[in-house]
């Protein structure tokens, strides 16, 4: 749907759709590659700011570096940046805040990554990229009302919308448009509108020494980033102990108090440990196409899902959002308890996944859009990204 509506409603082709077969402008490419970069709900993010930063920074980064004809170099650069400034908003807002509020983190925050990998590569001067802040600011949305809309449309579509908004508001920003002359002070900027708990100070902590795209974590699971620890424990569980599906009675998700409620029989499959775990412990992995189509008609899914169960625990509380700390008990019909915590999900920093286990990810994700030697090529030039010169080498290989 939202490659027709670019098709539709496109102008210059500038920019490529990834995975499709048409380019479009700028303006709708990061529209629409933001929210399919985000659709499989097995994109990157950052744990402690609860941000999904690579959604919406790299089709930002892409569409404006392709259609400015720019290095890879440069989208390296932009890349870092706005990773930098989405993860600095939003834990200056402070995620929890943002969530007491009912905003998404990602939404809000994302439109200023955006903003920030945007004006990057147009070279907006100081006053300029202020300005272009200051326009983000006026555009930065996203509410958690999407975990009531089951056909997982609206929760993508908020990705997209920072990104085509980042974009807009930096290209409008190079052209003189002006704005709120500091969107980060007074009560009508970003602090008196989105937060009660404001950290203004995180926005400039360790500023140029500490890079938070170093602290992005992948996912193997198609589901949300609070439920990883979790499933990793689950498949823990089960290949330690010899274990099947059959040989469970009941689930138990030990989870901090202050996330629980978003993974506690939550409407969308994607972010409910009831439905998660039990599709899991059947078929050991959970793709897109479980979020799409209800796996509840299986006998064993729909039995485990009934007997799972989710402990908003007040004793790991302290620890979140730095960690997702998850403990998993399984019982078994004769009474039988086997129990595993995990700190940290497969993926994150303090337990990285190696080359391999990326590069497998990747070919799997894109097995059903690529041929195989497109696949090779697109993972052969990123590897050298930095010597690329001009960035239409990738995206030409990104287009179906």
């Amino acid at each position: 749907m939202i490659t027709k509506f670019v098709e539709a409603h496109g102008g210059k082709r500038e920019a490529t759709v990834i995975g499709r077969t048409l380019k479009t402008d700028v303006v709708n490419a990061a529209l629409a590659n933001g929210m399919m970069g985000y659709y499989c709900d097995i994109e990157s993010y950052h744990p402690e700011s609860i941000t999904h930063v690579a959604a919406v920074v790299v089709p930002t980064a892409l569409a404006l570096a392709e259609s400015r004809n720019l290095a890879g170099k440069d989208l390296l650069t932009a890349l870092v940046v706005g990773h930098d400034v989405e993860t600095r908003v939003s834990n200056a807002l402070g995620p929890a805040a943002l969530y007491k509020r009912g905003f998404h983190p990602s939404a809000v925050a994302g439109c200023f990554g955006a903003t920030a990998a945007a004006g990057n590569l147009l070279r907006l001067s100081v006053p300029q990229q202020n300005m272009a802040f200051g326009l983000a600011g006026c555009q930065a949305s996203g509410l958690m009302a999407w975990l009531t809309d089951q056909t997982e449309n609206s929760r993508p579509f908020q990705m997209g919308v920072a990104a085509r908004n980042g974009v807009t508001a930096a290209l409008l920003a190079e052209r003189g448009f002006s704005s709120p002359i500091d969107i980060f002070s007074g009560k009508d900027g970003m602090f008196g509108a989105f937060t009660d708990s404001p950290q203004p100070e995180r926005l400039l902590e360790n500023l140029g020494k500490q890079f938070t795209i170093m602290e992005s974590a992948f996912k193997l699971h198609s589901c949300c980033a609070f439920l990883h620890p979790g499933a990793d424990a689950l498949l823990s569980l089960l290949s330690k102990h010899h274990l099947k599906h059959t040989d469970i009675d009941q689930i138990h998700l030990h989870f901090p108090k202050p996330g629980a409620a978003t993974i506690d029989n939550n409407h969308l499959k994607s972010h409910n440990a009831q439905y998660i775990l039990p599709v899991l412990a059947v078929n050991r992995e959970v793709t897109i196409d479980d979020i799409l189509i209800e796996r509840r008609s299986d006998p064993e899914i729909n039995r485990l899902s009934k007997n799972t169960y989710v402990i908003h625990d007040e004793e790991l509380g302290p620890l979140f959002p730095l960690k997702y700390t998850s403990v998993v008990v399984l019982q078994t019909p004769d009474g039988k308890q086997y129990d595993e915590r995990v700190d940290y999900a497969r993926g994150t920093p303090q337990n990285p996944l190696t080359t391999e286990d990326l590069r497998a990810k990747f070919r799997k994700m894109t097995a059903g859009v690529l041929p195989k030697r497109s696949i090779e090529a697109c993972m052969k030039t990123a590897l050298r990204i930095d010597n690329i010169k001009w960035i239409s080498e990738l995206t030409k290989l990104l287009r179906r």
